[in-house]
């Protein structure tokens, strides 16, 4: 499906509050075209109405006294008033007056020694006539000033209407599109939380913020500015030529070479705003993920003195986007004002040629309010063309937008379920896994191994041997590609992720910590964990002791990353945490390599309590930590090549032998 298609299906979500803003638009765009009629209907019905046909009549409504007769225009007879001689009022300059006669001639106009003279390419003819004086003048103006100030009336009451009806479309794009992208970011953030771990290894955390907020804002555009200012435009153009048509339909008719040249400068267009607008976007996803990085790792920054290399690198991506920005800006100047102003240009010469080559071949040559319609409606029409170029900018970066923030959601991604099981008891097993992150290239190799419900099993190698490997696997970031992991003899590929994670607890060797507090950071907000348990899970690995000094204990506020503790204080909240959900299965990973002596010798007393009714494994960078465990798993490039417990593995004189005298010995030389 395309992308415009994707969005059209994300706007019929909200359908009903579009639909109402579109038939406010129309109803506005169409009280703002009646204006350029009221105006002919003023000027030629109105203010030069006075050269109709004037009857002589009785002393009626709408009779003008003149030389002790009334008189009357015609069109202004009832039907059952009988009209008396003719009469006819002539205007040459500022001058008018007055012909006691039946007048059938046409042509230039000259007043000479009382005749008033019309003269043609047939010759010449003459009238009485008399000048009128001011006074005289206004007395004939005299019925027109109320229907003139009807008019009026009416031309400002279609105008408040029409700011009233487009001010209410505004209103409700403005709501739907809200609407509309606060659905699309929940639903991109809730599929963010369905993808596979692997999904986020090779995507910088910036990239996806971007596609969250910058993008779902440019597509915001597209439904306010875009869709309303296309829509404007079409009712609008649309009703002018309607307008057109009525006026004149032959000019209406040549006025229509507009669409096709409109529709191919946009084919051309879009051609290049699109090339543009890709760059664009994805150096904005870019210079995103540069930042973040850049602020998470200031500290590395700083200290080794890579400031200036970041900041050329910076300019990299920023220099590019810049330079595209400016294609985008030369484009768009190239292409926008000037193609309007020469369309405009041209439209303009064909009506001035079209009016001044019927006045000189002697054909009926249209009224002034004609003229002054046309004129304003053809001023009028390139509004609307304006504004559709203006916003084809903007349509390319927001279609631009859509297909990354689609992309996206593409995605393949797995239903975040929230089936509950019993808890179950922790009999672990792993038979003949082998596993790759990438194709064939394999960290773990025909790993099997058993853990029974409640012992504690020791994982132990170099970097690389693949002990966090089995972590990703036992709680399913990734699944193996060979063998099988059973809990409580079932495969775990059977269960949903979620299933077997809700018995699971882990700490890693760099606990992370939310924006909130202590205790927010140990119950994550789950009901299911009271103020009662948050306490107890604290006081049970030690907590207390190290955060006894905080002003506001357990409510303490915590930063993101918790930044303003120690690592030791948030390695023991992290263990709170694991210890506040009750797992059946729980995961020290290398828990507490990143700690000092004394918080280490706090969760050494801890461990019993934290193993005790569970199936606990312990990534091991410290051996003291294990040397209580049931079994010991000496893994060497993904394999098992010890196995036994603390006293077995020593009596072996293995490979486990060797890293825990090198580590005594350190610390004896230490």
């Amino acid at each position: 499906m395309s992308v415009g298609k994707r969005l059209y299906h994300y706007a019929l979500l909200f359908k009903k509050t579009i639909i109402i803003a579109l038939l406010m638009l129309t109803v506005s765009v169409g009280a703002e075209l009646i204006g350029p009629f009221i105006a002919k209907k003023m000027i030629d019905d109105h203010i030069l109405g006075i050269e109709q046909t004037w009857y002589e009549t009785g002393e009626t409504k709408d009779a003008v006294a003149y030389n002790n007769t009334f008189y009357k225009r015609g069109d202004y007879l009832l039907p059952d008033e009988a009209g008396g001689e003719e009469a006819h009022i002539f205007q040459i300059g500022l001058r008018f007056f007055f012909v006691d006669d039946k007048v059938t001639a046409d042509g230039e106009r000259s007043f000479k020694d009382g005749k008033l003279i019309f003269s043609s390419k047939d010759g010449e003819r003459s009238y009485d006539a008399l000048e009128l004086s001011g006074s005289q003048i206004m007395a004939f103006y005299k019925p027109e000033i109320p229907r003139i100030i009807q008019l009026v009336i009416l031309y400002f009451a279609l105008t408040v209407v029409a700011a009233i009806f487009h001010f209410g479309q505004d209103y409700q794009l403005q709501r739907s599109a809200n609407r509309i992208i606060q659905k699309m970011r929940t639903d991109v953030f809730g599929h963010i939380q369905r993808l596979p771990i692997h999904y986020f290894d090779n995507l910088p955390a910036g990239k996806v913020v971007a596609r969250i907020t910058n993008d779902t804002e440019a597509i915001r555009e597209l439904y306010v500015q875009v869709l309303s200012q296309f829509f404007y435009s079409g009712v609008y153009i649309t009703g002018i030529f309607v307008a057109l048509f009525i006026l004149d339909p032959k000019l209406a008719a040549i006025c229509l070479i507009l669409l096709p040249i409109l529709y191919i400068w946009m084919t051309i267009y879009r051609k290049y705003a699109s090339k543009y607008n890709h760059v664009v976007r994805s150096k904005v996803s870019e210079i995103n993920a540069s930042i973040n990085e850049s602020i998470q790792g200031m500290t590395i920054i700083q200290a080794f003195q890579r400031e200036k290399k970041t900041q050329d690198e910076f300019e990299v991506m920023n220099n590019t986007h810049f330079r595209y920005q400016n294609k985008l800006l030369n484009l768009n100047s190239f292409m926008s004002h000037n193609l309007v102003a020469i369309l405009r240009n041209i439209t303009f010469v064909t009506f001035i040629w079209y009016f001044g080559s019927s006045a000189v071949g002697g054909e009926s040559v249209v009224t002034v309010g004609i003229l002054y319609a046309f004129v304003d409606y053809i001023t009028r029409m390139f509004q609307p063309v304006t504004g559709i170029v203006n916003q084809l900018a903007n349509l390319e970066i927001a279609l631009v937008a859509g297909e990354r923030v689609f992309s996206l959601l593409d995605e393949e991604g797995e239903d975040v379920k929230n089936d509950k099981t019993p808890r179950y008891k922790g009999h672990v097993v792993f038979d003949q896994v082998s596993f790759a992150y990438k194709k064939d290239d394999y960290v773990l190799k025909n790993l099997s191994f058993e853990a029974k419900p409640g012992e504690t099993i020791g994982l132990v190698g170099h970097t690389g041997s693949g002990k966090s490997s089995i972590m990703n696997l036992l709680f399913r970031f990734y699944d193996c590609q060979k063998g099988s992991i059973q809990i409580d003899d079932q495969d775990i590929k059977t269960l949903p992720r979620q299933t077997i994670r809700d018995h699971m607890g882990i700490v890693l060797q760099d606990p992370y910590l939310f924006t909130g507090t202590i205790a927010s950071n140990v119950s994550l907000n789950d009901p299911r964990v009271s103020r009662e348990k948050i306490e107890e899970s604290l006081k049970a690995v030690g907590a207390d002791r190290v955060l006894k000094h905080l002003e506001k204990g357990i409510d303490e506020p915590v930063i993101e990353k918790g930044s303003t503790l120690s690592s030791g204080q948030r390695q023991l909240i992290s263990f709170a945490r694991a210890l506040a959900f009750d797992p059946a299965v729980l995961i020290l990973d290398e828990a507490t390599s990143s700690v000092d002596t004394e918080t280490e010798a706090i969760i050494q007393e801890a461990m019993d309590t934290l193993k005790t009714g569970r199936t606990t494994f312990i990534i091991a960078h410290r051996l003291s930590t294990i040397k209580n465990a049931d079994q010991i798993l000496v893994l060497d490039r993904g394999a098992i090549v010890e196995k036994g417990s603390h006293d077995d593995l020593m009596a072996l004189r293995g490979k486990y032998y060797q890293m825990y005298k090198l580590q005594q010995g350190n610390k004896q030389a230490g």
